[in-house]
């Protein structure tokens, strides 16, 4: 068997390294910082722990085969899932509250009925039913094989299927969540329900395709769940069955340069002058850092005919809050809460512009696990609070993230009694650059069809042959679930060679 660098400790590229290794191949995992899990990552003080990146697990099935296909133990002897239930608390802009239960349509038709009124429920059902459909024309080729040559093909094709229209005697066919919002769920509030499954990846419903109607049918459809003791947990789990399939990990190990022999990927270059041979190159990084690591070897990756990789316009980005509080959740606190922009069109015309002269409070999402682990005793609490916002918004100054924070403590007063109050200190964690030195770094969303292309993710293959991309950058797209997906992909691929078409 071979042997096989890995660059990156992200959830994606130890997915890989596990797989790999149980294969028999030869695993090194070389990392810059001094700790795995990418995004995955904890902030710990004065006996209070907050997960920074995400904080709830969608489709926790790709974790599950992830643990049955490398070794004995299943992934829930490992760390404990708890389903979290309502699935989310939200509040709207005129004050409108409603829980949704977790994977239960009949029960958000009920509760959306009860809180917005008779018939909304049905309308929000029948989205779900249009929206499994495109769920079903994509899963396989956007989540569970590697990309298809003729990508083309998913970019030009919108799964979303027509509505009839009666008062035109015809079907109409919308070609962005917006619309869909605005043609089928015909209330505000459905609307903004259906926008916030966007937001949270940074896309723009307004330019978004119909497709991304796969985002609450997934929720909906298999839950959302907590890891006990934070998300943080998952990753130890991940790393720690990598190490007993003897995957070696290095730290503090950057890789400056991929190294290239007889026209295929043939090692890594690290910044203290070591070279370490390899067969097969895994890149668990971003196009822009992966495009100047090849940059010796003569590849182009994003050439014509490619899923683009480089450079695209600027992503939204995620202003993330930790809150220490005195005082535990009150009982039936939700686990999640979603508070809603004041002016969601507003919020929409500044995410992907500079925020001017007229910032507004966005859509805030507020987490607030109850979790004895997260908190010194029962008489505190942590909370953590994000937000998406416009990359251009002026992070390089410190009154724009003074002036977000505030806002996010004003929509959790919404979610948390007291909040002001009982507030021991909070700490304000802002965008980071991105890795071109260009602005800061934007979220990454799960690959979607339609859209021309502009929402899906480059291939887990390069041009390069036995160089391969994994991770929330690469083929299917950002997330835990896409990410851990990625790590499947690129193991098949490398195992089995270019015939691989994923699971089946």
């Amino acid at each position: 068997m071979g042997r096989i660098a890995v660059i990156g400790a992200g959830m994606g590229a130890m997915a890989a390294a596990a797989r790999l290794a149980v294969a028999g191949h030869r695993v090194t995992v070389y990392e810059r910082t001094v700790t795995y899990g990418g995004e995955v990552r904890r902030f710990e003080r004065d006996g209070f722990a907050f997960d920074t990146g995400p904080g709830l697990l969608p489709l926790p099935a790709v974790y599950r085969d992830l643990f049955v296909k490398t070794g004995k133990e299943p992934l829930e002897d490992c760390v404990e899932l708890v389903q979290v239930d309502p699935s989310a608390r939200h509040v709207f802009a005129d004050g409108t509250e409603v829980s949704l239960p977790n994977a239960s349509r009949a029960g958000v038709v009920t509760a959306l009925d009860e809180a917005l009124g008779a018939g909304a429920g049905q309308r929000w059902g029948d989205f779900l039913v249009r929206a499994r459909e495109a769920w079903d024309r994509t899963r396989r080729p956007l989540l569970e094989e590697p990309l298809w040559p003729n990508w083309r093909v998913l970019a030009e094709r919108e799964p979303y299927p027509s509505v009839p229209h009666k008062k035109l005697l015809r079907t109409r066919r919308a070609s962005t969540l917006y619309e869909i919002g605005a043609w089928e769920l015909r209330d505000e509030r459905l609307a903004a329900l259906l926008n916030s499954h966007a937001l949270a990846y940074g896309l723009n419903p307004r330019d978004t395709p119909a497709s991304a109607a796969v985002l609450p049918y997934l929720e909906h459809a298999f839950g959302t769940w907590y890891v006990r003791g934070g998300i943080r947990e998952l990753a130890r789990a991940v790393y720690e069955r990598c190490v007993r399939r003897r995957v070696e990990f290095v730290f503090g190990a950057e890789v400056v340069a991929v190294r290239a022999k007889d026209g295929r990927a043939a090692g890594v270059a690290l910044a203290d002058g070591r070279v370490v041979d390899a067969d097969h190159v895994v890149a668990g990084v971003d196009p822009v850092r992966l495009e100047a690591l090849t940059r010796p070897t003569g590849y182009r990756l994003d050439a014509d005919g490619d899923v683009a990789a480089g450079p695209k316009a600027p992503r939204p980005v995620r202003l993330t809050v930790l809150l220490a509080l005195r005082g535990g959740p009150e009982a039936g606190a939700a686990h999640r809460t979603v508070v809603h922009a004041p002016d969601d069109e507003t919020e929409l015309d500044l995410l992907t512009a500079p925020g001017g002269d007229r910032p507004v409070r966005p859509t805030v999402t507020v987490l607030r696990p109850a979790d004895p682990a997260l908190r010194p005793d029962g008489e505190h609490e942590s909370v953590v609070l994000s937000a998406v916002l416009s990359a251009e918004a002026g992070w390089e100054q410190d009154s724009t993230g003074r002036a977000c924070t505030d806002f996010l403590l004003e929509a959790a007063e919404a979610a948390v009694p007291g909040l002001r109050e009982r507030l021991l200190w909070h700490e304000t964690r802002l965008p980071e650059p991105a890795e071109d030195g260009r602005g800061f770094g934007g979220i990454s969303a799960p690959a979607l069809a339609a859209g021309g292309g502009r929402f899906l993710h480059p291939a887990n293959t390069t041009r390069l042959p036995g160089l391969y991309r994994v991770g929330g950058w690469s083929h299917p797209g950002g997330g835990l679930a896409h990410a851990g997906m990625s790590g499947a992909l690129v193991a098949g691929l490398i195992v089995e060679g270019p015939e691989f078409r994923g699971s089946q």
